[in-house]
């Protein structure tokens, strides 16, 4: 493309760059200032968003080691997840763009569509065993553009004493009714249901999401039959008392602070929350977010993708290409996912996960039913889709519209 309408691209994406709010997963936030690309070929840059890891963190030497089989330096800076998308686009526009960018994979098809970063097909990167599922997040006009480094999802934690003193056996939970059957015997029994975040943000589309996959609804019909079925279903959660007030204020961490005072059965939550929920003082089990009328929903995925930014130089691709290799496959893979508390993209590397901790068995299920927010070829339309759908769980729950007349303005609005 001429350089004028890649300019014209970018300035587009930084646009929507702004409303794409990133949900809050294990990564915790953080800063890092932009370092510019070195002039000398033999340093290569690495922008990520892990801000928490230090120089001396089995990260850093992660990427030290991997430069070193590429033979080159590698120079990293790590941002804020929230700040990591705007910079990216403007280092583009700049002409300086990382070699190797680590971004949330909602973002990666507004950094796509802006001609940001290059496709699987310029830079030889293989991603033959990633699971297609996964892969799709980072998938825009039939194009691939980068791999995921690991994924997390939503599923249901539970508190095995609060569900036995209740005479509720987890194994009869299979679909909504069966589910809303438990949290009645819950109250019943004089204990509390289920939390969640139904917050004003990305964080409360995120966790509406597998409801509203379960449902069978899609994301390009807010208001169908079935998206309606599954706001009605929080809604009538909210109003018989299963699920408390709060959640129109919960964030994902204050969700989970109410589960761990151990008075719930059941919160929403995800994988990050597995070492805290070991330390929670009770009994707790995991089970995937169950579909309308049985099986696994789709829950959406978090984490983030290695992709390889557009270089005036293309010869620099080769040695970008051996590092992002390295960081994601075999034993590197599985190490920096368990560092990250993030299930491995690839089954042979979840296969060893699992082995190594049985407690990720069900977060492993969870993931392989997982759908990223942007698949479907919705890349950029994602963010105004989403804005929508947490305005129309906001007004529902807090009793201002039905459920039904909250998701058809909402279906308007995005029209």
């Amino acid at each position: 493309m001429n350089s004028s309408s890649r300019q014209r691209r970018l300035t587009a994406a930084a646009v929507t760059a702004l409303a794409v709010a990133v949900t809050a997963t294990a990564c915790s936030s953080g800063s890092g200032s932009s370092d510019t690309k070195d002039a000398g070929s033999g340093t290569y840059t690495l922008w990520d968003p892990y801000p928490q890891f230090d120089k001396t963190s089995a990260w850093a030497k992660l990427l030290d080691q991997c430069g070193t089989e590429a033979g080159v330096k590698v120079k990293r800076t790590a941002f804020d997840t929230s700040d990591l998308g705007n910079k990216t686009l403007l280092a583009a526009q700049q002409g300086n763009s990382p070699d190797v960018l680590i971004v949330d994979n909602p973002v990666v098809s507004t950094m796509a569509e802006a001609g940001v970063l290059t496709t699987t097909d310029d830079n030889k990167l293989d991603t033959s065993k990633v699971d297609p599922n996964l892969l799709a997040a980072g998938q825009s006009g039939g194009k691939t553009y980068g791999t995921p480094i690991g994924a997390n999802t939503l599923a249901l934690y539970y508190n095995k004493d609060v569900l036995k003193a209740a005479g509720v056996d987890v194994a009869s939970i299979k679909d909504w009714p069966s589910l809303t059957a438990a949290l009645a015997k819950v109250k019943k029994a004089g204990k509390k249901g289920i939390t969640f975040s139904a917050i004003g943000t990305e964080e409360g589309s995120f966790q509406f999401l597998p409801w509203f996959w379960g449902s069978g609804a899609e994301l390009t019909e807010l208001d169908s039959p079935q998206g309606v079925s599954a706001l009605t279903l929080w809604n009538d959660w909210t109003k018989k008392g299963y699920a408390p007030n709060s959640v129109l204020n919960n964030t994902q961490t204050t969700s989970w602070q109410e589960f761990a005072s151990g008075d719930y059965a059941f919160a929403e939550n995800g994988t990050w929350q597995l070492a805290n929920a070991k330390k929670a003082g009770f009994d707790f089990g995991v089970l995937p977010v169950p579909a309308a009328t049985g099986g696994n929903a789709a829950a959406p995925t978090g984490g983030e993708f290695v992709t390889i930014p557009v270089q005036k130089d293309s010869g620099r691709y080769a040695a970008s290409q051996k590092l992002v290799t390295c960081l994601t496959s075999g034993d590197n893979l599985y190490n920096t996912d368990t560092t990250l508390s993030y299930v491995a993209p690839t089954s042979e590397v979840q296969d060893k996960q699992v082995a190594e901790n049985a407690d990720l068995k069900p977060w492993v299920d969870a993931v392989k039913a997982a759908k990223g927010r942007t698949s479907d070829d919705l890349g950029t339309k994602y963010p105004k889709i989403s804005e929508q759908m947490w305005k129309a769980v906001q007004s529902a729950l807090s009793g201002s519209k039905s459920p039904k007349d909250a998701l058809s303005e909402a279906q308007s609005a995005v029209k």
